[in-house]
């Protein structure tokens, strides 16, 4: 086996956060040596510590509360600590620095794969897992594998101890969500590898977050306004969030997180999302070229779902693959059982996913910003009662 990747550093990515839910996490103990997996647990922040999910409206009026966590094992973890571990999981055989230009078949049949650094590779089985904008995807479909889901994002990260002692309390140690008119929502993610994490091995955290945080995503319609902010940097970015939303009615208190954020972490990404029918993902027939995670079905952050999908994927592979290795069925069967598996898990996340997105584009109409704008009071009104009793 070998792993080839683009990045020179595996700790080159954005410093933000990814949640595993058991079945992500039961993908990952039979892809990694339990030593690994442990040191994982170790450096994650175990969701049944935290408080129940808050709900907002643009003021910072209590809407609502998410299910009871007390019982999920789901956990949230630093994307540059999960990426580190795996890059150690993966050992000798991964090689950085690396950047896929073409793919194709051999006469004999075997697939290879060029780089703009090095020699081209061949192998009996090759496998894209090389995100939204999947060079083997797209060589495989004839075309691209998704298209913009109408949503920028900016995210960035916030630590508590920045906050003022209002905001303090009231986002708590939980995460939440606030959507206002005309498509404007904020996501606030709690994050906690120390005080709440998952597995109380001090010895073995390699978090990169060491204290309270807060981790956030932005959100708005695409727009020329919209992408004329993602060629924003750092504090200028912040200080232009804070204009779009104060522009929209939302409470200055509510726009603390972003305002207080360190710069360095602020950046911007637009949406991107597959179909969300099974029968559109891997539209080619199978072979032994394949792809994973965000090749085939991109997955827009909002239900929290994209890597660990993409983590099941590598597990039904290497299962599929041993059937294939012990004489059980031929490798194209394998990556045929594979591909059918893997259509149904995306296609599950990217429902989940899209109903947030849907719910954000339908505030940017006439009718859903005018819904929103009477509607959340009430509800928040409602909410004060339920408590008082």
């Amino acid at each position: 086996m070998a792993v080839f990747d683009r990045d020179v550093d595996v700790a080159a990515t954005g410093g933000y956060h990814i949640t595993l839910d058991e079945r992500a996490q039961s993908a990952l103990r039979e892809l990694v040596a339990p030593e690994i997996f442990e040191r994982l647990l170790a450096s994650s922040s175990a969701l049944r510590l935290r408080d129940r999910d808050a709900f907002w409206d643009r003021r910072g009026r209590l809407l609502g509360h998410g299910r009871d966590l007390s019982g999920d094992p789901s956990v949230d973890i630093d994307r540059i600590t999960l990426r580190e571990l795996l890059a150690e999981a993966v050992g000798d055989d991964l090689h950085l620095g690396r950047t896929v230009t073409e793919v194709g078949h051999g006469e004999d049949g075997a697939p290879w794969a060029g780089f703009a650094e090095g020699a081209p590779v061949t192998g009996d089985l090759l496998v894209g897992a090389d995100g939204t904008h999947s060079l083997v995807a797209r060589h495989l479909a004839g075309g691209p594998t998704n298209a913009p889901a109408g949503i920028v994002g900016y995210s960035g990260r916030t630590s508590l101890d920045s906050l003022s002692p209002g905001e303090r309390r009231r986002l708590g140690p939980r995460s939440g969500m606030a959507i206002g008119p005309r498509g404007a929502a904020l996501y606030i993610g709690f994050l906690d590898p120390v005080g709440k994490a998952a597995l109380d091995r001090p010895e073995l955290r390699r978090s990169v977050t060491t204290g309270p945080t807060y981790i956030w995503g932005a959100m708005f319609p695409e727009s020329a306004v919209t992408d004329a902010l993602r060629d924003l940097r750092g504090g200028d970015m912040q200080a232009a969030l804070v204009a779009r939303f104060a522009e929209r009615g939302w409470s200055e208190h509510m726009l603390e997180v972003i305002a207080r954020a360190d710069p360095r972490t602020v950046a911007a990404f637009r949406f991107n999302a597959a179909s969300t029918r099974a029968r559109d993902l891997a539209p080619w027939p199978a072979g032994r070229i394949t792809a994973l995670g965000d090749a085939v079905h991109a997955t827009p952050p909002t239900a929290g779902m994209g890597a660990g999908a993409a983590i099941r994927d590598a597990a039904a592979l290497v299962e599929h693959l041993r059937e294939a290795a012990a004489g059980a069925t031929t490798l194209t069967a394998a990556v045929s059982r594979y591909e059918a598996d893997m259509r149904q898990r995306g296609s599950e996340v990217l429902l989940l996913a899209m109903r947030t997105v849907r719910w954000i584009l339908a505030t940017d109409t006439t009718l859903g910003a005018t819904a929103t704008a009477v509607a959340t009071p009430v509800l928040a009104a409602a909410t004060r009662l339920r408590h008082r009793r």
